[in-house]
């Protein structure tokens, strides 16, 4: 049994799945298995993956069909062998060492469940800076509690960096078939179900960027269905306090939409906090709106911070611990 299995769907993957497949096979780590799912490519791919089998026994490829992402990586993981679960995608490239030290770590902190790596967006000209943003903002997330704290802001990992072990799924739950993204889920259930994750301070994945990759082009990854995502599992927090006063950072019309999708779920609204003095003084769904400077009280409310603009996000933080608030404790991040 090798101590890894690597699970990576394919599905019309011709034009960088040698490049993948090649930084799978030069990894420093060698007791691994790669299961590749192909999802009913019309493609070369398949030549591509049988070519590597002829000098590869590791290669294991399952042609189910046309399944689908989620099915994909469910069908994947039931033929894996291995007590550790790697994740890959066929478009992306493993840096040399990316196996051994993901092991290395599991090995060695038998507390934590899930780690990742930092990644590097590649090709550089197809960057866009918001992107860019957010890769700067995940790769700081670094240690149990960034994640924890801030894993309502954005999804914390490179899908493709990840490694976990078989065992957490038993916990959590496989991937999930529906209209949000499938490992966000997988992230916020294995949060609720109290696994440590955490990730390696390391560029040990590139992470291809493109006009046409999943993420950007279908619905499952939209903006609202992120919002929908985030609600339902907020509304399952226990670390936002039932007995105590709920403010929501952020007045503006759309930040109250995604707000309204937790205040819909039973969690009122007391107030608004706003740096933007035509809003100051107003009233929103019968609550007034604040500067932040009401918050400077003995009773704290406990805050809800849905401005998520890089920069302002940074502020506001910093603004409540001025405050005396602490992260969880007093207020959550949301994206």
């Amino acid at each position: 049994m090798p101590a890894v299995s690597i699970i990576m769907p394919v599905f019309n993957a011709a034009t960088t799945l040698d490049e993948c497949l090649r930084s799978i096979k030069v990894q420093t780590f060698t007791d691994f298995e790669t299961i590749v799912i192909n999802d009913g490519s019309s493609d070369h791919s398949t030549k591509i993956i049988q070519q590597y089998q002829q000098n590869d026994s590791r290669i294991k490829l399952l042609q189910p069909g046309r399944q689908g992402l989620v099915s994909a990586l469910n069908t994947g993981i039931l033929h894996s062998t291995s007590p550790l679960l790697a994740r890959m995608d066929a478009d992306d490239i493993m840096h040399p060492e990316r196996l051994k030290l993901q092991v290395d770590y599991l090995s060695k902190n038998a507390e934590t469940g899930l780690i990742a790596s930092q990644a590097q967006l590649f090709p550089e000209i197809d960057i866009k800076q918001g992107y860019q943003e957010y890769m700067n903002w995940q790769n700081a997330c670094l240690t149990h509690k960034d994640i924890t704290t801030q894993i309502y802001i954005e999804s914390p990992f490179a899908h493709p960096s990840v490694m976990f072990r078989k065992s957490v799924l038993d916990i959590s739950g496989m991937y999930k078939e529906g209209n949000f993204p499938e490992d966000y889920d997988l992230w916020l259930r294995m949060l609720h179900a109290g696994i440590k994750m955490e990730k390696l301070d390391q560029y040990l994945l590139k992470w291809r960027d493109s006009t046409s990759r999943t993420s950007r082009v279908d619905s499952k990854y939209s903006r609202q269905a992120f919002d929908q995502l985030r609600a339902k599992y907020l509304a399952m927090e226990n670390r936002i306090p039932r007995n105590r006063t709920l403010v929501y950072w952020g007045a503006g019309r759309k930040t109250r939409i995604r707000a309204q999708l937790l205040i819909n779920q039973g969690f009122a609204v007391s107030g608004w906090i706003d740096v933007d003095p035509d809003k100051i003084g107003n009233v929103i769904n019968g609550a007034p709106v604040h500067a932040p400077e009401w918050l400077q009280q003995k009773e704290k409310p406990y805050v809800l911070n849905y401005v998520n603009n890089y920069g302002a996000r940074e502020e506001i933080e910093k603004c409540l611990r001025e405050y005396g608030y602490r992260p969880e404790h007093d207020y959550l991040m949301i994206g």
